[in-house]
């Protein structure tokens, strides 16, 4: 089909309880019954996205594609072939779009995973075959804000777009560039992975430094994290226990060791979740606990 990928109008030829059919330079394209109010008359005009679905057979659609050859958007994966690439849903009832195994990483761990997004526009090959080609890197930039020191320390939302040597390159669901450095991720993200990261600092060129690591408040082992549970829950934000109490008492109030509680107690002073004042740990106010970078 020769205008596979492209907007095209043509004649209504027929109509059932499923298809309105559609008739251009000969082909005939079914049309789902649903998309339209009143059922077209017979040779009345019909525009829409003329395409081949999964099996090949002729097909248009009038709804809006989240692509064009010209327009980028970010797609989902909805299925993985090694021996082929990612297919992309971009909005065709019946039809998924590839992107060529070509564009992606050259390792499969790296590969995108069902639920991920890409950004890609909508290309045609000299054959008429449609395939989801990948917005360059280049093309972030043109839709980023300049990011702001108020921004240090917030959570933000962000997918993959590139993926290098010295740190995964990232684009924030509210359109800021983001760099992520290998020592402030466990593991290399996948192109397309949507992460959950947080700002640790601001660039020269208005993007942002993440971490894709915890706070350090919130890193903490399963004995602060108790301790911490227990002042919380006080009525006064206290506890009468410092690191010089007698191990039977600590185990009668926490049920843990005294080497365990100076550990749990220790990582909490480190992080300026705690004092100790007058034979008391004490859990500071909200605003004295964000850890500075």
């Amino acid at each position: 089909m020769d205008f596979n990928g492209q907007t095209v109008t043509g004649k209504v030829t027929d109509s059932n309880d499923e298809y309105v059919y559609v008739q251009y330079q000969g082909i005939t394209m079914a049309v789902a019954r649903d998309e339209f109010t009143d059922v077209p008359t017979l040779g009345s005009d019909v525009t829409g996205f003329a395409y081949e679905n999964e099996h090949r057979d002729p097909r248009m659609t009038t709804k809006p594609l989240a692509i064009s050859e010209s327009e980028y958007a970010f797609c989902p994966v909805v299925q993985v072939r090694r021996d082929l690439g990612v297919f992309v849903d971009v909005g065709l009832p019946d039809k998924d779009v590839v992107v060529s195994l070509d564009d992606l990483p050259l390792e499969n761990r790296l590969w995108p995973a069902r639920g991920d997004k890409l950004m890609v526009r909508l290309e045609l090959d000299k054959k008429h075959r449609m395939w989801g080609k990948l917005a360059s890197p280049d093309f972030f930039p043109q839709l980023a804000h300049i990011a702001h020191d108020d921004m240090k320390n917030k959570d933000v939302t962000a997918t993959v777009y590139r993926l290098k040597l010295a740190g995964t390159l990232v684009f924030t669901d509210d359109h800021y560039l983001g760099f992520i450095h290998p020592s402030e991720r466990d593991a290399e993200p996948r192109l397309g992975q949507v992460l959950h990261a947080r700002v640790i600092g601001i660039r020269q060129d208005g993007g942002l430094n993440l971490s894709l690591r915890p706070r350090a408040y919130e890193a903490i082992d399963d004995d602060a994290a108790m301790l911490l549970a227990v002042l919380q829950h006080s009525h006064d934000g206290r506890l009468a226990l410092t690191d010089k109490s007698d191990p039977a008492v600590i185990r009668q109030h926490l049920d843990i060791s005294k080497g365990a509680f100076k550990r749990a107690l220790g990582h909490l002073l480190k992080v300026r979740r705690v004092r100790e004042t007058d034979g008391y740990v004490e859990l500071l106010p909200h605003d004295d606990t964000a850890t500075k970078e």
